[in-house]
């Protein structure tokens, strides 16, 4: 039996359906190569990325490891002016997750959280359970049931 991470905690408690996937982390931690290792197409296969606005209020993006976050259009969907990219060592104390191993669930605050509109196309989404070598697969919706997160359009092409 795996070890529970606090995310897998959160979504017994709150009766959501999951599976849990692991793989050597070692192996991955890029999410194409997470998405390859999972046999998962990369577009149900999302990263967790921080932000910070303009007003200093910070946000969440959930997006496909296939396609990358738009800042204009993320910065819009969420009402600010600009947003840019947390720096990778504000990252620990802001969420208490690591880079790698971000997830939308269990973070030590409540953010704004807003997932690209394609996950409304999948029947599972995966999603990191809160360590490097360990996804979450549920649904859009048992993640809502957690997280208040919307959809929108907040990405563009990966250039890869």
């Amino acid at each position: 039996m795996e070890e529970k991470t606090n995310v897998m905690r959160i979504l017994d408690k709150k009766k959501v359906p999951y599976r849990s996937h692991a793989y050597d982390g070692k192996e991955a931690i890029a999410g194409m190569e997470v998405a390859q290792l999972l046999g998962q197409e990369p577009g149900a296969v999302f990263k967790t990325l921080v932000t910070v606005g303009k007003s200093m209020e910070h946000y969440v993006f959930m997006v496909p490891v296939n396609r990358e976050l738009d800042l204009k259009k993320a910065a819009k969907s969420v009402g600010e002016k600009k947003i840019d990219m947390i720096k990778s060592k504000e990252l620990l104390p802001l969420t208490g997750y690591i880079h790698g191993g971000c997830s939308p669930i269990g973070m030590k605050k409540t953010f704004p959280t807003m997932i690209d509109e394609s996950a409304l196309g999948q029947e599972k989404i995966f999603f990191s359970a809160g360590k490097i070598g360990c996804q979450i697969e549920t649904t859009l919706e048992g993640l809502k049931k957690i997280v208040r997160v919307q959809t929108g359009d907040i990405c563009v092409e990966a250039d890869i």
